[in-house]
């Protein structure tokens, strides 16, 4: 029999979903208090993790070591996604400033990418770096529609890509231009594939609510692009793989894993609408989940993709 599992936090819809759970372990509120929380990313060497709290333009910080919760920077220029690159520092998508920017070990900030030849970025949503260093990231329109999650403004390219940049030339490319609202992206466990959202249906009632996976080439070109999954509550916004290949996305009930052939096969419930994920904990075990207002986690029989 499967269904919500009573108590639990969650609900099984394929018998491979509860190989994926521990008996015993319960979803956490960890800390409450934000508007939009977005962009989680673990940091192992401290064991903290940051994530944004976009509309109150700052990030926060929440230590494992003690459970305290900080502001880790503020203004943050409506920070979104981050992501952790090979040297542990942070690459991050702000809407504010339209840009792409890392973080450095001293804590200044390099600009990594503002503009696509010669015009501003609209407001970059969500980041991932591969193991050679490049960094994608994709750039919807979101931070520009309203002032609530960054400054209305007009569109200064006109369309919504997803991008590659060589950090070491600088070298700034589109390796995907046939989305809508291009939102959160994850390599593969062995990166070849890139799996990438499309919120289209937020601003258009017949746009897209799905993950779309493309096959990587050795000179970072994408092919492909089929849809392997559509959301069944809400859009899927942020997601990341465990090691196995299953996807852990977001979605508006909660966090729905999807298999390796992208089939829906069971849920983390949360009481308010998911932005986007992570894994955490020294073992990669512990799922970071950020709600609207609130930061979870629950710890899994799973490890969290490198």
């Amino acid at each position: 029999m499967f269904g919500v599992i009573e108590g639990t936090g969650f609900e099984e819809l394929a018998p491979e979903f509860g190989e994926c759970l521990i008996g015993h372990a319960r979803v956490e509120r960890l800390w409450t208090g934000a508007r939009w929380s977005e962009g989680p990313v673990w940091f192992a060497a401290g064991r903290y993790l940051v994530w944004s709290d976009i509309p109150n333009n700052r990030m926060m910080r929440w230590d494992e070591t003690d459970g305290s919760v900080s502001v880790f920077r503020q203004p943050s220029n409506n920070s979104n996604g981050n992501t952790i690159d090979g040297q542990g520092r942070m690459v991050t998508c702000e809407h504010l400033a339209r840009r792409i920017t890392r973080t450095e070990h001293d804590g200044s900030v390099t600009v990594i990418a503002d503009s696509f030849e010669g015009k501003r970025l609209n407001s970059p949503n969500d980041v991932v770096v591969r193991s050679d260093g490049t960094i994608w990231f994709t750039d919807p329109s979101y931070g520009i529609l309203m002032d609530y999650e960054g400054d209305r403004a007009e569109s200064e390219i006109g369309a919504c890509h997803v991008y590659c940049v060589n950090p070491a030339t600088g070298d700034i490319r589109i390796v995907a231009d046939d989305y809508v609202k291009p939102n959160g992206l994850a390599f593969s466990p062995d990166e070849s594939a890139l799996y990438i959202a499309d919120t289209g249906i937020t601003h258009d009632a017949d746009g897209p609510k799905h993950i779309r996976r493309h096959a990587v080439a050795a000179d970072n070109t994408l092919s492909g692009g089929e849809i392997i999954a559509e959301c069944t509550a809400g859009v899927f916004d942020g997601f990341r793989f465990d090691r196995d290949g299953r996807i852990w996305t977001s979605a508006a009930d909660g966090v729905h894993c999807l298999n390796a052939s992208g089939d829906l096969i069971g849920k983390v419930l949360i009481p308010e609408m998911v932005a986007n994920v992570c894994f955490g904990g020294s073992k990669l075990n512990r799922l970071f989940i950020c709600g609207t207002t609130s930061l979870y986690s629950v710890y899994l029989n799973v490890n969290g993709a490198r």
